[in-house]
């Protein structure tokens, strides 16, 4: 390869997030509904059947599929699947940014409006247990509280020590990760969920 044909991919290469391969891509929609006292955020509780956090509260979403034109496609897919509505109730959705977990997820967030009423919703039981609203003024005037993880790299036990500067005694970076809460009567919002709902509220404040 010379320099011509390198700068020639380079000028016509798409940015993106390096090591990207390894992440597993999921979307999700923030769920705007008009109530009779404004504008509210619907949250579902996650069956107490599913084997991954069940009956923490979130918002509709999942995996890509590859029948998914984009990501947008997934968050609208999603929310039918869940909701149980029709896609051409999901309305005005727009993104609100992505973010990469420490856990090795991409997930990129939506907003869009749901042209539905509470009771016209049938949510999936294999996978809902409930749905409820929260006052998206709530959020505006309400700090959430923040308390925070330790998060420190463990290297396996097969780790090639001998070939990193000062081996074992390697000094690996640690990190001290943001979770925030909010208390909303007697439910409890956090996780990944409050930490794209915390940066939704700020985007629009």
């Amino acid at each position: 390869m010379n320099r011509k044909s390198l700068m020639e991919m380079l000028v016509n290469h798409t940015p993106s997030i390096i090591g990207d391969d390894g992440l597993h891509s999921y979307a999700l929609l923030l769920p705007l509904m008009e109530r009779e006292d404004g504008l509210h955020l619907l949250f579902e509780v996650r069956s107490y059947e599913m084997r991954r956090q069940p009956g923490e509260i979130c918002f509709p979403g999942g995996k890509q599929d590859a029948d998914d034109a984009d990501e947008k496609d997934t968050a609208v897919r999603e929310a039918t699947e869940e909701l149980g509505v029709a896609a051409s109730q999901i309305n005005d959705v727009h993104s609100i940014g992505y973010m990469v977990s420490p856990f090795g997820m991409k997930v990129e967030a939506y907003a869009g409006v749901l042209q539905c009423t509470m009771e016209e919703l049938t949510p999936n039981k294999a996978e809902v247990a409930e749905v409820f609203t929260v006052p998206l003024s709530f959020f505006l005037e309400e700090e959430p509280e923040i308390h925070y993880v330790q998060m420190e790299v463990t290297p396996e036990a097969s780790f090639p020590f001998d070939l990193i500067p000062y081996g074992e005694n390697y000094q690996w970076p640690k990190r001290r990760y943001p979770e925030y809460f909010y208390y909303y009567q007697g439910r409890v919002i956090w996780g990944l969920t409050a930490r794209i709902l915390h940066d939704f509220v700020k985007s629009i404040q």
